[in-house]
């Protein structure tokens, strides 16, 4: 989308979504604390604030601008960053910002905000009359003095109470190769898909924040709006504070935490990312955390929220590695229908945060660590698209999820790059084996999206039983076969695996005793946590007894 005309251009660094005109408002003097406490420097200086005001409205032709005969919407939640303010019957607002501060628009249940042309959602204004510090990867340009109406265009959809949404882990391309292996194994097939939205779940690049625009131009091809959420790898790390850590990602995306509503679910964007830099090093580094800006904003949010209305979180950094998450248990532990989601570990799990962690709900916590796209950081020998395999430190295969909410119900799939929606396990058990050998012989089952409250069962042949496997925490032993044989490689034209890790997906039983001579499937039956059935199967030879 463009300007209609040079005269209603906006301000540099200014979504060309957010409509607005000239500049004046009311000023005062405050000081802006510092976002993280901690050994940092140089500290935030003192600005000015001054009051923001504006209007959102239904945009009904579409021109970006609140045309005579338009129609406000009252009730819309807008926020500077802290403080969440709904507009009134006349779908305007007030709040204050200061000359570092994103005013952004809450989405409400069926209407939409404008997309650019990389379909990433225009929900926010960046106000930084004197544009981001210098650093390596430019942040905001100038945006000018503050505008005299921040104005946020809206459009009405349907949502329905059934809808999916993908799920992004850790694409984290290196360079434009990377970002066609991307292109390549994961967005061409999901061209055409039915899904309402996507989400990258941190980590979207690895450092060079320069790509952040050509990894956003394929995703686009899917054609539905895409959100982001910042990772380690996509934050300024010559910044000399964590509150000057995120302006590229800004000037990218917009607020680095925030929130939106589709159908009947609130999504609360977090960024988990703290950047510390030492007053005595001057060394920088990251670690998990919230900090106090960013839980008023989560407490205001969630104060807005009905309590019976789904809740979740998206962040980078999971939950149980994030240093001030106990607060933030504090104000979900007692709502029936929140989960949360993350990335990071370059592993899928499904995690059930408990009272060992100091959570006091009266039910676990369900957390998912999802999927990566790029799996293993793109290593591992190339297939014959020149594609590295990158297989997961926990031998599940690189890929994503697409998540369905149903009324207050949901459920998760896992979905391996270029491979069948139907392959949701590997399993590991040797070519063949004497009659004698079964009962001692190993199957490992990997359940990719399994968990501690999947059920594996196993059986041999068409007229065998089904025995219950056993769920067993360790590497898969197929991993470690393909790592040790990829490792004794020499000058591999490739980059090395991943050492493998344990996996909480793994499953162990050992074959019948005595089975008959001949060719069998090993079929395996999970059931999931969603009450649903997967099924695997491996051809293995029984050969008779030696006389």
């Amino acid at each position: 989308m463009r300007a209609p005309s040079p005269a209603m251009a906006m301000p540099t660094g200014t979504p060309i979504s957010v409509a607005f005109a000239i500049a004046a408002s009311i000023v005062s003097m405050i000081v802006v604390a510092a976002i993280v406490s901690g050994d940092q420097s140089p500290k935030p200086r003192a600005e000015t604030t001054k009051v923001a005001t504006g209007i959102v409205f239904d945009d009904a032709n579409n021109n970006l601008l609140f045309d005579e005969g338009e129609k406000p919407l009252p009730g819309v939640r807008v926020s500077n960053g802290r403080d969440i303010v709904r507009t009134g019957d006349d779908g305007r607002y007030r709040l204050t910002v200061s000359d570092d501060t994103i005013v952004f628009v809450i989405k409400p249940r069926n209407w939409r905000t404008p997309l650019d042309e990389n379909k990433l959602p225009q929900f926010y204004y960046n106000h930084k009359p004197k544009g981001s510090p210098k650093l390596k990867y430019p942040g905001v340009s100038p945006t000018g003095a503050l505008p005299k109406s921040v104005d946020f265009p809206m459009y009405a959809q349907q949502e329905p109470e059934v809808f999916r949404a993908i799920l992004f882990g850790d694409p984290q391309p290196r360079n434009q190769k990377e970002i066609d292996y991307i292109a390549h194994d994961v967005i061409e097939e999901l061209v055409g898909t039915d899904a309402s939205f996507g989400v990258t779940l941190g980590d979207i690049m690895f450092d060079d924040l320069s790509l952040f625009p050509s990894l956003s131009r394929s995703i686009a091809l899917l054609g539905i709006p895409w959100y982001n959420v910042i990772g380690n790898h996509d934050i300024n790390t010559d910044a000399t504070h964590d509150r000057f850590s995120d302006e590229t990602f800004e000037r990218a995306f917009g607020p680095s935490y925030y929130s939106f509503d589709y159908g009947q679910v609130h999504f609360l964007v977090l960024d988990d990312v703290e950047w510390t830099v030492s007053e005595k090093s001057g060394k920088g580094g990251y670690r998990g955390g919230l900090g106090e800006r960013q839980m008023e904003f989560i407490r205001n949010d969630l104060a807005m929220i009905p309590e019976e209305q789904v809740v979740v979180l998206l962040m980078h950094i999971p939950l149980v590695d994030v240093r001030d998450r106990h607060e933030l248990y504090r104000l979900i532990e007692q709502r029936p229908f929140c989960l949360s989601v993350s990335g990071h570990t370059h592993h899928h799990e499904h995690r059930f945060i408990t009272n060992k962690d100091g959570w006091k709900g009266p039910k676990p916590h369900h957390h998912i660590i999802n999927v990566t796209v790029s799996g293993s950081w793109w290593s591992g020998a190339p297939d014959e698209r020149g594609i590295p395999h990158t297989m997961m430190a926990d031998g599940a295969p690189n890929g994503y999820s697409i998540i369905t909410f149903d009324g207050s119900k949901y459920h998760l799939d896992y979905k391996g790059a270029g491979r069948p929606s139907s392959y949701q396990m590997s399993i590991f058990a040797p070519e063949q084996v004497t009659a004698t050998d079964a009962e001692t012989t190993d199957v490992f089952v990997n359940v990719f999206n399994g968990s501690e409250k999947s059920k594996v069962e196993m059986k041999l042949g068409k007229q065998g039983t089904w025995q219950t496997m056993q769920r067993q925490v360790k590497s898969d032993p197929a991993l470690v076969r393909l790592y040790e044989y990829e490792k004794a490689i020499k000058d591999k034209p490739w980059r090395g695996m991943s050492k493998p890790k344990p996996s909480t997906h793994l499953w162990h039983a050992n074959l019948p005793s005595n089975p008959s001579a001949g060719t069998h499937f090993i079929t395996i039956r999970e059931t999931d946590m969603f009450g649903r059935t997967h099924v695997g199967r491996r051809i293995i030879r029984v050969l008779p007894n030696p006389n």
